[in-house]
């Protein structure tokens, strides 16, 4: 990258959209896909935070690593306006949706069923799934709201709902590699 990274362009509080449209930027779309981020950053957090040599095959990694991608995309294509959408627009499909209910089944087939709601917590790497998954539930909000306002992709707002399940589940895988239990609620305490 050369030159600055600043550009002074945001100074008097407007964003740029993928398409070029200025915005507040504190306007819904830039909420949504700004979460969207803040949940990337989360993901990126816990992959930091994964000790590879518990996890030989770092399935996890992986699965998050796809997921990084793909929210990239998600972002992208929420930053870019229905009628400014291209071929070239990055999008999530349905074969990602499809990868993401694959890897939570293949998760959920290690952990034992459940019937309780489970606290966010257990090892490290489990607490910070479950920040990324609560941060995604935001993101899903906000794309909600705004789809009730402008065109939203429906396949990202499938991705997103499916994104917070597995999170939930990688969760509990984490508990069950690192040698740490599931905590559950106790409504009765």
């Amino acid at each position: 990258m050369s030159g600055p990274i600043y550009t002074r362009d945001g100074d008097d509080g407007q964003t740029s959209l993928a398409d070029g449209t200025r915005v507040p930027k504190d306007s819904l779309r830039v909420e949504a896909y700004g979460t969207l981020d803040e949940a990337n950053a989360a993901i990126g957090l816990v992959r930091s935070s994964l000790q590879l040599v518990v996890d030989e095959e770092a399935v996890l990694d992986r699965m998050l690593e796809f997921v990084q991608q793909r929210l990239m995309s998600c972002a992208s294509r929420v930053a870019t306006p229905e009628e400014a959408v291209t071929e070239a627009t990055p999008r999530v499909t349905q074969p990602d949706i499809d990868y993401l209910e694959r890897s939570i089944d293949q998760l959920a087939s290690t952990v034992d069923a459940i019937d309780h709601f489970v606290l966010p917590t257990g090892c490290e790497e489990a607490a910070r799934l479950h920040v990324a998954r609560t941060v995604t539930r935001r993101a899903e909000r906000k794309l909600v709201q705004l789809s009730q306002l402008k065109p939203v992709d429906p396949t990202v707002l499938k991705f997103v709902n499916r994104l917070s399940d597995l999170l939930f589940v990688a969760a509990r895988y984490a508990n069950a590699v690192y040698g740490a239990s599931d905590v559950y609620w106790n409504p009765a305490d």
